[in-house]
């Protein structure tokens, strides 16, 4: 069975830098891509839990291998750096829900 951290990366790391950018550019652009993925997840079935899980993954990477683009980004990159494993997963239930919130 495939593992969700290495397929997640092999994604983030394939995707061309040109739409890595135009996503991280503005904190608006990031909350769209979210919640383009978060609608995605729910229309395959997803829980909130398993979407949560995708979102710490996707944290997890950029924090490794992005800079913040913006004031937004810098802010989570180190809030994500300081917060322990069960903080960091309320904080992707979090982000979550913004996403399905982004207009």
């Amino acid at each position: 069975m495939a593992d969700p951290k290495k397929q997640a990366e092999e994604k983030l790391d394939n995707m061309s830098e040109n739409k890595k950018e135009d996503i991280l550019e503005s904190f608006s652009e990031f909350q769209q891509y979210l919640k383009g993925k978060v609608e995605k997840g729910e229309s395959l079935g997803l829980s909130e839990e398993q979407m949560a899980k995708g979102a710490e993954r996707v944290a997890e990477y950029l924090k490794n291998h992005e800079s913040p683009k913006n004031t937004e980004e810098k802010l989570l990159q180190e809030m994500w750096q300081v917060a322990e494993d069960d903080e960091k997963h309320k904080m992707a239930h979090v982000l979550v829900k913004l996403a399905k919130k982004a207009g």
